[in-house]
């Protein structure tokens, strides 16, 4: 590995986060070819390329229904509101969810007129802590919406006994773990009453724009969605729910379409390139992300904490590798959730001021992570 660390000093090499174009480039024939048929077809609105996927990504994920709509933070909004429409929820109910999570996944509570109760994270795998969310059940509380952050599964078992004792709904935000697995062998997006996925195009499966879909195995629900993304109507011009304008694109249900296809096999490289990082990763206080033994990470983000975060980060990026966080502010410290400034969630507080996530990506080469791993080792901040 040294080696390998003098060759991209000695070269001035630059290693991108992400680099969309090469985890696109290599599905640009087939990418041109149904942008040609989506042209010449004249039907852009919910066609065949949205029901086509709908049924692939049904059955990638397990279950018998998908709906695909126009985002992530959509597809969880349109979850909460089929539940109300159906009178499973109503407004001002609670719903616990991570105190650690990116903001979309609080806002598509708050926007859906519910309440969110902030419950802190396992520190070992970044996810909602089961040990902790019974305490945080009020009358009040009607759901569970767990996060599977960075790739890795929430442990589903222990929240499936919690709601199955106190008569609560389970829901997912798969937003970053698309393929990741539970130990049953079901899949993310089949592991809750319904889940919301995100195909933002950095995502492991993503699109070339934004998008998103809801999986579940309850048909009312998946009807009553189909209904609300387009404007509360199964029939033009017959409105039967104040609805939504959130459908999925065509074009983009046909790029996922092709992308999908790739999927399983991205996820494996990018297990492949984590296993470089838990290998030889040695800098001291430094701590790497834990493969939980209930699930099959799928490391959308390789996240690691020190307590030199943004030191670390600028030696990285001084060296040609580039980081980001995920995320700065967790969002009871957001401007836009004042009401909540005050609180203290120390284990959240602690991953949000240590969280660095290192460059893992399909098109990454084990030399590059390699590069990675010995300039992180050679670290003297």
């Amino acid at each position: 590995m040294r080696t390998i660390f003098l060759i991209f000093k000695k070269n001035n090499m630059q290693i991108k986060f992400l680099d969309l174009l090469k985890v696109n480039e290599p599905y640009f024939p087939k990418l041109l070819e149904s942008t040609k048929r989506f042209l010449e077809n004249g039907w852009y609105i919910l066609g065949n390329e949205v029901e086509n996927f709908e049924k692939e990504y049904a059955d990638f994920c397990g279950v018998t229904h998908c709906v695909g709509v126009s985002n992530g933070l959509d597809a969880l909004r349109l979850i909460f509101e089929a539940y109300k429409v159906r009178g499973k929820m109503k407004a001002g109910d609670e719903v616990i969810v991570p105190s650690n999570t990116y903001i979309a996944t609080i806002l598509s509570i708050t926007q859906s007129g519910l309440t969110p109760v902030l419950v802190e994270p396992d520190i070992s795998t970044y996810n909602l802590d089961p040990e902790k969310v019974e305490a945080a059940i009020t009358p009040k509380t009607k759901a569970i919406l767990t996060v599977h952050l960075y790739g890795q599964l929430s442990d589903m078992k222990p929240l499936e006994d919690i709601c199955r004792k106190h008569g609560l709904f389970l829901f997912e935000d798969g937003a970053q773990s698309q393929g990741a697995s539970y130990k049953d062998g079901r899949i993310s997006g089949n592991l809750s009453d319904a889940a919301g996925h995100s195909f933002y195009p950095g995502k492991n499966l993503g699109a070339l724009g934004d998008a998103g879909a809801v999986t579940t195995n309850n048909a009312e629900i998946a009807e009553t969605i189909n209904a609300i993304r387009n404007y509360g109507s199964h029939k033009k011009y017959y409105n039967i729910y104040e609805g939504f304008n959130m459908r999925l694109d065509e074009n983009q249900a046909a790029w996922l379409r092709i992308k999908l296809q790739g999927l399983n096999n991205e996820n494996e490289k990018r297990r492949e390139l984590a296993k470089i990082y838990d290998n030889n990763l040695k800098l001291k206080d430094l701590i790497a992300p834990k493969q939980a033994d209930y699930g099959k990470h799928i490391y959308h983000i390789y996240a690691v904490l020190h307590p030199k975060r943004d030191e670390l980060q600028n030696y990285l990026s001084q060296n040609g590798i580039q980081t980001l966080i995920h995320y700065p502010v967790p969002p009871h410290k957001q401007a836009a959730f004042k009401c909540w400034n005050n609180l203290s969630f120390p284990i959240a507080e602690k991953i949000h001021n240590q969280e660095l996530s290192l460059p893992i990506s399909p098109v990454h080469t084990a030399q590059e992570i390699e590069y990675v791993c010995d300039t992180i080792n050679n670290f003297n901040g």
